[in-house]
């Protein structure tokens, strides 16, 4: 097993938890230090039940879990209607399904199951000339799951999905100027897109574009981000010794800008040291992509890669004001079960590809 790749793992989910920590501090003085330990062990709890499942998935070959991957497909596909029907509602979205005290996101189930179901199609299937079929093919898999997380609606996952089939059918084969083809083609359509999102998302975006229209409303969070991090200076403030974070006026610290905490309570030192970190996961998951002499379990690994490298880069990048809100957790520091079990079972994945090279 890479045990390099499954320390840093470890690692970063150590640090997330002292960020965590800090991130959740304050509401323990409102409401008890139960609240407080009650973050603390769920997400320790998650983590331990992803360590479990994922021992059970290094044992068995990935070429196994593949072969699942159209029976989970079609489970993915019921669970995110079953949302639509009877899913929870917050924030104004409805993305979450309820079992008693349990609450689960299957949009993040299902960016897995989409991977393993590109990595089957696309593995059994040589890149040729002549390869609109399967490029069509492809995109069609990923087509309507992609309506369903839109309609919750949950246009961070919906983007992180055009993300990951984009770079899984670029490592399959397919030429560039055909992805390039396919990219232009969705940048004409947005204006059509741009009428299927809520009213929130709209304000989001023209928030992102001036974040002074709304400064009170939707702008209000990604400036009190931006101050965090700035103010955090080369060293930052020390931890919990974040005023934006310990003073209550950073909204959803814990959990989509948890990396705006890192950055006010560790500074820029702290924070490069977070990303060398993620390079050094990336580092071990790109040798296991290349290592693979089988297609499939490369174009598995690609599509991991795609996708924790597609939500760390646009949740950093959120919390700094370089793209609009899209609400994308940081892998294995944001808090949420959802996310962290999905986060350890890609590395499981990796893990398993790479001791069955």
């Amino acid at each position: 097993m890479d045990l390099v790749l499954f320390l840093t793992v470890v690692l970063i989910f150590g640090i997330g938890l002292s960020f965590l920590y800090s991130a959740t501090y304050q509401y323990s003085s409102m409401q008890g230090a139960f609240y407080l330990h009650n973050f603390l062990l769920r997400q320790i709890i998650w983590f331990a039940l992803g360590l479990l499942i994922g021992a059970i998935i290094i044992k068995v070959h990935y070429q196994k879990w593949l072969e699942l991957a159209y029976p989970l497909y079609g489970l993915s596909l019921i669970l995110l209607a079953m949302v639509l029907c009877l899913g929870q509602v917050r924030f104004g979205a409805q993305r979450w399904i309820s079992f008693g005290s349990l609450t689960f996101q299957p949009s993040e189930f299902s960016k897995l199951v989409i991977i393993l179901t590109l990595a089957r199609y696309l593995g059994q299937r040589k890149a040729s000339p002549s390869q609109g079929k399967v490029l069509a093919a492809s995109f069609s898999l990923v087509l309507l799951p992609f309506i369903l997380i839109v309609k919750q609606p949950d246009l961070g996952t919906a983007l992180t999905l055009i993300a990951v089939v984009l770079v899984v059918v670029y490592a399959w084969g397919a030429r560039l100027w055909t992805l390039a083809l396919i990219f232009a083609a969705c940048a004409l359509s947005s204006p059509f897109l741009w009428q299927m999102l809520k009213d929130y998302q709209k304000r989001r975006i023209l928030v992102f574009i001036n974040p002074d229209m709304d400064p009170l409303g939707a702008g209000y969070t990604i400036i009190q981000s931006k101050i965090a991090i700035g103010s955090g200076g080369v060293w930052g403030k020390g931890w919990l010794a974040g005023t934006q974070n310990q003073l209550n006026f950073l909204p959803e610290r814990h959990t989509d800008f948890i990396f705006s905490v890192v950055g006010e309570e560790w500074g820029v030192i702290g924070a490069i040291f977070l990303l060398i970190l993620y390079l050094v996961l990336f580092w071990r998951a790109f040798s296991i992509a290349q290592g693979s002499s089988n297609l499939s379990g490369r174009l598995l690994a690609c599509g991991i890669i795609a996708l924790l490298g597609f939500q760390i880069v646009i949740n950093i990048a959120m919390t700094m004001g370089f793209v609009p809100v899209v609400g994308l957790p940081l892998p294995l520091i944001s808090y949420g079960g959802s996310s962290l079990l999905t986060t350890m079972i890609s590395i499981a994945l990796l893990l398993n590809i790479g001791m069955r090279s």
